[in-house]
C-alpha cells in the first residue's frame, strides 16, 4: 500500500454513452455519482464535449449537485470552444481540466499542443477567462510528459497537469515493456514538482496498469473511467470503485 493517499477521480461518461446509445432515461448519470461517491471516490469527472456525444448540459449542473451533496469535488473536462467554456463559467465546477477535443475522434488521443502558438493562445485565453470568472477554481491541462509542453503550462494560469498515459496503458494491456514510460513519468514528476505544478494522471487506466504507478507514488490523483464503467458490468459499480480505491 502507498504510503501517500493518492485521489480516485471517477469519469462517469460512459454511463452517459449507454443511456445516449437508445436515447432513454437510463441509466441514470446522478445515480453513477451517488454511487461512486459513496464507494470512496474522491471526485467526479465529466467530459462535456461539443457533439455532446454522452454528456448533455443537464447532466453538468445535475452531477455537480451531487459532489455538492458529498463535499467532493466536480472535474469538467473541456475544449475551449467558447459556448463551452461558457457552460463551465455558469456551472462553476471545483476543478476544470482542459483538454484537446476533435468531432471525429473516438476517445481524447494525446495532449494539448502548446508548442504551437496558436494553441498555446487560445488555451491561454480560456483560462485566464476561467480563473476570473470563476472565484477559486483550479485548472489542470491534459498534456504529454514532454519537458517543453510542462514548462509552457507554467505559463498559463494553472494549477496541474493530467498526464496523458494512455499509450502507457495500451502497453501495458499488450505486455511491452512500460519501463520507458514510467521513466517519463518519473521526469515529468520532478519537473513538476520544480514548477509547482499538480501531477496527476488520466487516460486508459485500468485496476491492473494503474499499480505500477500507484506503487512508485507518480502521481497525485488518478482519473478513470472507461475500465471502471466495462468491468462494473460483471462486478457492480461500488464495488468496482471502492476495490480500485483500496487499491490506490
Amino acid at each position: 500500500m502507498s504510503a501517500t493517499k493518492a485521489r480516485l477521480g471517477v469519469n462517469i461518461d460512459h454511463v452517459a454513452t449507454l443511456r445516449q446509445a437508445r436515447g432513454e432515461s437510463y441509466p441514470s448519470i446522478v445515480d453513477a455519482a451517488n454511487v461512486c461517491l459513496g464507494n470512496g471516490a474522491d471526485q467526479i469527472t465529466i467530459h462535456l464535449r461539443e457533439d455532446r456525444r454522452h454528456i448533455q448540459d443537464t447532466d453538468v449542473e445535475a452531477v455537480r449537485l451531487v459532489t455538492k451533496k458529498f463535499g467532493k469535488p466536480l472535474n469538467l473536462e473541456i475544449g475551449v470552444d467558447p459556448e463551452i467554456v461558457d457552460i463551465a463559467i455558469a456551472t462553476a465546477p471545483d476543478w476544470i481540466c482542459v483538454v484537446p477535443e476533435k468531432r471525429e475522434e473516438k476517445t481524447t488521443e494525446g495532449g494539448l499542443d502548446l508548442k504551437s502558438s496558436e494553441n498555446f493562445e487560445k488555451v491561454k485565453n480560456a483560462c485566464s477567462l476561467l480563473k476570473e470568472k470563476i472565484p477559486g477554481v483550479k485548472i489542470s491541462l491534459f498534456v504529454e510528459a514532454d519537458e517543453e509542453t510542462l514548462r509552457k503550462c507554467k505559463e498559463i494560469p494553472c494549477d496541474a497537469v493530467e498526464i496523458h498515459t494512455g499509450d502507457f496503458a495500451r502497453a501495458h494491456l499488450n505486455g511491452e515493456d512500460t519501463e520507458g514510460f514510467i521513466d517519463q513519468f518519473r521526469q515529468s514528476k520532478k519537473l513538476c514538482a520544480e514548477l509547482g505544478l499538480g501531477h496527476h494522471a488520466g487516460h486508459g487506466l485500468t485496476h491492473d496498469s494503474v499499480a505500477p504507478l500507484v506503487k512508485e507514488e507518480l502521481f497525485i490523483e488518478y482519473n478513470i473511467g472507461h475500465w471502471i464503467i466495462c468491468q462494473a458490468v460483471f462486478d457492480g459499480l461500488a464495488k468496482v470503485v471502492s476495490n480500485l480505491k483500496e487499491a490506490i
